[in-house]
């Protein structure tokens, strides 16, 4: 038997190794172009279910379908989803806990207008024993343009996160958010319609306050009463809110403020002065006071910088002057603080704005436990 050499093991020893090498080095360059790619690929969504349908589980654990047994609710003060259901799509995903934010393009039936609506529920809501019992209901409006989208929903800001911890902190209520656009147009040269029935505008007020409530009240379990509706804000989503509680106070509870104007000023209102005073909180707030109820909690936070504080003395002025009888007010001085939402945000519980208005308004009430 012929016996293979030394060097001929040798040979094929070093062309094993090779091999092994380039094996190792292509395995490295994947990896590493790969820990190079992540990143690229992920800012562009590659990897999320950005855009796939999403249903908030109208028959089963998020609620069942309308009018069937299974959908009857809790008790009388729980609307089970009325339909039809929308269709959303994810938007985007809360980093601490999975949970996904979702858009929709809303026909508003009452208002004629149309628009992006973007909803977030808190983990409470898929909890079993809250499947038959209502969520409180907060509308977020931006400042600025508000269109064609509303900041709120942009996890960088934390609302939804700060909201899921605030819940487990006893420091707020678990809040369904409605998030959807404030104006119609870009604010170009300033421009806004001050969440209101301008005569001969889009009925921004109408969309607001009816049609975007009709649209969670299709889909979501929700509180039957005004107990379980609130506004929050900022700038000019912050009198948006202000403004709306005042006027529909028989549909709305409370709201925070945050740096907000106190009185309409759009350069839409001219011409039609009667209509512009329907919609100034001064004049809403007078109103409410001589009507003697019903109450509502007017929740307000304002820096030291910046606009504002040319905004907190108008602020002060209007609490000093109309809180009384059903008109409840609240002010959180943020010392330091600027126009700012990302200060807005973790103030509204550091304030305890959020931890007031919900020991108001009525939280999802879980299901008794059956008898042993």
């Amino acid at each position: 038997m012929t016996h293979p050499s030394h060097g001929a093991y040798q040979s094929r020893g070093h062309r094993r190794a090779r091999r092994a090498k380039r094996w190792i080095l292509g395995v490295v360059a994947v990896t590493v172009l790969g820990l190079i790619a992540w990143p690229v690929l992920n800012y562009f969504d590659v990897f999320s279910d950005k855009g796939d349908a999403i249903s908030f589980g109208q028959d089963g654990g998020g609620g069942d379908k309308p009018g069937g047994d299974k959908g009857k609710a809790a008790n009388s003060k729980v609307l089970m989803p009325t339909g039809p259901e929308a269709k959303f799509t994810v938007a985007g995903t809360v980093p601490e806990n999975g949970t996904k934010i979702a858009v929709t393009t809303l026909e508003g039936k009452k208002s004629g207008f149309t628009g992006k609506v973007w909803v977030w529920v808190p983990p409470e809501y898929k909890d079993p024993k809250y499947a038959k019992s209502g969520f409180p209901v907060m509308v977020a409006l931006p400042g600025g343009a508000g269109y064609p989208s509303n900041y709120w929903m942009g996890t960088d800001l934390k609302l939804e996160a700060s909201i899921s911890q605030w819940s487990k902190e006893g420091k707020s209520l678990p809040f369904i958010l409605a998030m959807p656009i404030l104006n119609p147009h870009p604010d170009t040269g300033g421009l806004y319609w001050d969440a209101s029935d301008i005569p001969g505008q889009p009925k921004m007020g109408t969309w607001l306050t009816e049609d975007v409530p009709d649209l969670v009240k299709a889909n979501f379990r929700t509180v039957k009463s005004r107990d379980g509706w609130a506004f929050m804000g900022s700038s000019t989503g912050g009198f948006a809110g202000l403004k709306s509680v005042l006027q529909k106070p028989g549909q709305f509870k409370a709201v925070i403020a945050s740096g907000p104007d106190i009185v309409p000023d759009s350069r839409l209102w001219a011409g039609h002065d009667k209509e512009k005073a329907e919609n100034n909180p001064n004049l809403l707030a007078q109103k409410l006071i001589a009507a003697k109820s019903p109450d509502v909690y007017l929740a307000f936070q304002v820096g030291t910088v910046g606009s504002d504080a040319q905004a907190k003395p108008k602020i002060e002025e209007f609490i000093a002057k109309y809180t009384k009888g059903p008109v409840k007010t609240k002010l959180s001085v943020i010392q330091g603080g600027g126009h700012n939402a990302k200060t807005y945000v973790p103030n509204m519980a550091n304030g305890g704005l959020i931890q007031w208005i919900s020991e108001h308004m009525q939280g999802p009430e879980p299901a008794s436990e059956p008898a042993s």
